[in-house]
């Protein structure tokens, strides 16, 4: 169980619905894998077509049909005036506080802008919101975020889609070590399930991810591989992993061996 402004959610994997073949693909991944809760965009609900060419109205029928938390994000937006006004439009549609908020600062790595980003989450924040925002591993980004009023930090292990897995264990560890009250869900840069069991072994809460199952070969079994690897990142963090060391240790006892001569 895992808990995110006062939710309880049954899993710690929030899964994506972008970019998969199909509607019915989607909707047997997000079973699947168990996910907690589910992102969805709204210019892609409300402008575009769905997977399968539906309308937005479908697509979202599909969604309220799992019956999981949905998370709307501001994906595409490049400024704090588009975050802040789809957060708002995202609050009407959808009919829940939550916004997963995303402005992007860079075109070629989509980093986030994290100056606008918490601007506009101390914008959002004191408007209600509860805000989840894509940040960066920075330390100091981080605790300006939790200045303006997030209850959860999601920082990038690796750009997104980049599917490179965890970039900067280090600077992810340090963030669990400075915040270890704070949930720390990691989005973006996730490409296999090892890479999740990686973050969740440095003591993350959960993790999020979309373009490694959506464009799987087969995303439903991808989905089911992720779970289980969240699972036992999570297990191994709660039983203590070893840290790595420089020499060679036995595992088995010398004292009290046979001596021959």
């Amino acid at each position: 169980m895992f808990e995110v402004y006062g939710v309880k959610l049954s899993s710690r994997f929030i899964l994506g619905t972008a970019r998969y073949p199909s509607p019915d693909v989607l909707a047997d991944a997000v079973r699947a894998g168990g996910a907690a809760a589910v992102t969805v965009s709204l210019r892609r609900e409300t402008v575009s077509a769905s997977p399968a060419g539906d309308s937005g109205g479908g697509f979202w029928s599909l969604i309220k049909a799992l019956n999981v938390p949905v998370l709307p994000n501001t994906a595409g937006c490049h400024s704090i005036k588009e975050a802040v006004t789809t957060a708002h439009m995202a609050r009407e549609i959808f009919g829940t506080p939550w916004v997963k908020l995303e402005i992007i600062g860079n075109q070629d790595t989509l980093q986030p802008d994290v100056f606008a980003l918490v601007e506009a989450a101390r914008i959002l924040t004191a408007d209600g919101f509860d805000v989840f925002p894509y940040t960066t591993d920075d330390l100091v980004v981080a605790e300006r975020l939790l200045d303006a009023g997030c209850e959860v930090l999601m920082p990038w292990c690796a750009p997104i889609g980049s599917a490179r897995g965890p970039s900067n264990p280090d600077a992810l560890r340090s963030l669990r070590g400075h915040f270890p009250d704070v949930p720390l869900i990691v989005d973006a840069g996730i490409g296999r399930p090892s890479h999740a069991t990686c973050v969740m072994e440095l003591g993350y809460d959960a993790v999020l991810l979309n373009t490694a199952v959506a464009r799987a070969n087969d995303p439903v079994y991808m989905a089911r591989a992720f779970s289980a690897a969240v699972k036992a990142g999570r297990t191994a963090w709660h039983a203590g992993v070893l840290e790595p060391r420089d020499t060679a240790v036995p595992s088995t006892p010398v004292i009290g061996m046979a001596a021959f001569s």
